[in-house]
């Protein structure tokens, strides 16, 4: 179980409400799958990802984009319990699709970018990313669970 602090909370559920996720969702993952292109053999299924321009016009990985941020939402909304929200997903992640954990930490990296970019210094300062940054590593921990 993860502590929060009343400032923690607030400011991640503050900067939950000023997100969006089909904007974000959709941009962290291109920018995932383009900075990071080892994380592209994950999306075989997906199409034509074989320029930048492609995995940002690509409306499967726009969808699944949505699809993390909807699964951020659980997390947000679970915050004293993110371990066991995110069990079933740990479990399909490590023994199904064998995705390695640390994509994990890198799409949380992309979302932090994302999310800083879209909302600014002024509304994502400092202790703003401090608390969101922690709440990306517990579901980063969660997530990876299942592979120790």
């Amino acid at each position: 179980m993860v502590d929060w602090t009343d400032a923690e909370r607030s400011a991640i559920v503050g900067l939950w409400g000023k997100i969006s996720a089909d904007e974000i969702g959709p941009q962290a993952l291109a920018r995932c799958l383009i900075v990071f292109p080892w994380t592209q053999r994950y999306f075989s299924s997906f199409g034509n990802l074989s320029t930048p321009a492609a995995i940002a016009g690509n409306p499967n990985v726009a969808k699944h984009g949505r699809t993390v941020m909807n699964g951020l939402d659980r997390a947000v909304r679970n915050l004293d319990d993110i371990k066991n929200t995110y069990a079933p997903l740990s479990v399909m992640h490590s023994e199904k699709l064998h995705v390695d954990p640390d994509n994990f930490r890198v799409l949380a990296e992309c979302i932090t970018v994302c999310v800083a970019a879209k909302l600014g210094p002024v509304v994502f300062n400092a202790d703003a990313q401090e608390a969101f940054q922690k709440f990306l590593s517990v579901v980063v921990s969660a997530l990876g669970r299942q592979y120790h």
